[in-house]
């Protein structure tokens, strides 16, 4: 189902409204802008996405800017029909913490919905993954940034647009070029499933 131009619900946020949410938002001291995904296959997964997006509004100096719109997607780096769909979205943030910090706190909150890691590309309640902070390209093993397969993943480049339709990957390009360049196979936007942006 194609949104018209007048939906709301896919229309960017004018750079002035930004600035004055950001302004009026003194709980963060020169913020940088980082883009997570999200994503999880077991137990109700809505649910747990949606925690993990009340869960990072709920750290300390992050604030959730925006939330996609939500993709059923197909197990990524496994055998056809060996686990069950995902569902997948990418949320924009400004935030004072550094990398390490934030990764931290993805983590905890992977934890906190008994995130377990048993073999690669495995099955799991719900994902955070850090695609990129600011512009801050680093072959750091701990934390790669930008994500070094979000070039190549449809379920994290297709949310991207809907709230950055001027994206740009660092060292990559722009978003909308990487998607075109790689398709949609196997991701389908869930119209009647939808994130709630913290209040």
């Amino acid at each position: 189902m194609n949104r018209t131009p007048t939906d709301p619900t896919v229309q960017p946020v004018p750079a002035s409204v930004t600035a004055q949410v950001d302004a009026a938002d003194t709980t963060l001291s020169n913020p940088k802008p980082a883009v997570l995904s999200l994503g999880g296959n077991l137990g109700n997964r809505l649910e747990n996405i949606q925690g993990a997006v009340d869960a990072l509004e709920d750290t300390p100096g992050v604030r959730v800017k925006a939330v996609s719109r939500v993709y059923e997607t197909a197990p990524w780096g496994v055998e056809p029909d060996t686990q069950p769909p995902y569902l997948n979205a990418v949320v924009v943030v400004k935030t004072t913490l550094p990398p390490s910090s934030l990764l931290e706190r993805a983590q905890a909150v992977e934890e906190a919905f008994d995130r377990v890691r048993t073999q690669r590309w495995g099955a799991r309640t719900v994902d955070v993954d850090i695609v990129v902070y600011g512009d801050v390209v680093s072959g750091d093993p701990v934390l790669t940034l930008p994500h070094p397969r979000a070039h190549e993943r449809a379920f994290v480049l297709r949310p991207w647009l809907d709230v950055e339709p001027e994206a740009h990957l660092p060292g990559a390009g722009r978003v909308a070029d990487l998607l075109a360049g790689i398709g949609e196979e196997g991701i389908a936007v869930r119209e009647d499933l939808e994130l709630r942006l913290p209040d």
